[in-house]
């Protein structure tokens, strides 16, 4: 592996994980391509199970006066680290998955009779929503953070690039290019957002974590540039 090895992350990492791209003679460049903040929102006609697709919205409703009339509720998630923050704060969640659309399939196939409540962003894909209205699921939706674009010039040249939201590719190419860096995604989803960007021949830069979270992304770029 090269000493040179430069990769840019779009988001600012913990410390422990630089420092584990930091030991691989990787240098990391880090810029916060996307700000989320907690938006205000009331608590009203909740239904009977609740439906988080981020640790962004969990972390809102925790600042809500009434967090523990929810912590009633049954719970649906995507993504473990949303899973475990619930669990650790006192709610049952009743099945969680890595992607919103394998949660949609499994709420329509198991839980088609029950009603839920689906906290979201104000940048939320559509896949949940949709295929829950699709399959006649009774819910409704509380926006309860703000997900606002926060683009960078970044003038350095990198080898690679991580991305963990599309929200972040399109911040990105607001202001920067892509040539021929290899791209780390955390999911599908991401990784859909760059191929409708890039051309066939650049598609194949593009490497999906196995499993959606940033220390399986940071285990892509130390597995690819190890080879």
């Amino acid at each position: 592996m090269s000493d040179k090895t430069t990769i840019l992350s779009t988001k600012t990492l913990s410390a422990i994980q630089k420092q584990v791209l930091l030991d691989e003679a990787i240098q990391v460049i880090e810029a916060d391509f996307i700000k989320t903040e907690n938006a205000s929102f009331e608590i009203k006609n909740l239904n009977k199970n609740l439906i988080f697709t981020s640790q962004n919205a969990v972390l809102s409703i925790f600042q809500h006066p009434k967090i523990e009339d929810l912590k009633q509720k049954t719970v649906f998630c995507v993504g473990l680290k949303t899973k475990e923050l619930l669990n650790e704060n006192g709610f049952t969640v009743e099945a969680y998955t890595g992607y919103a659309e394998d949660l949609a399939e499994i709420i329509t196939l198991v839980y088609s009779d029950e009603s839920f409540t689906f906290f979201s962003g104000n940048l939320r894909r559509d896949t949940l929503p949709e295929m829950l209205s699709e399959n006649e699921i009774t819910f409704n939706e509380i926006k309860v953070y703000d997900t606002t674009l926060t683009p960078h010039k970044i003038a350095e040249k990198v080898d690679g690039i991580l991305f963990f939201s599309p929200s972040a590719v399109t911040s990105y190419l607001k202001k920067n290019s892509l040539a021929n860096e290899k791209l780390f995604c955390i999911g599908n989803t991401t990784a859909d957002a760059l191929r409708n960007v890039l051309s066939e021949t650049k598609i194949k830069n593009i490497k999906t974590a196995y499993q959606p979270s940033v220390e399986n992304v940071i285990e892509q770029v130390i597995e690819y540039y190890n080879k």
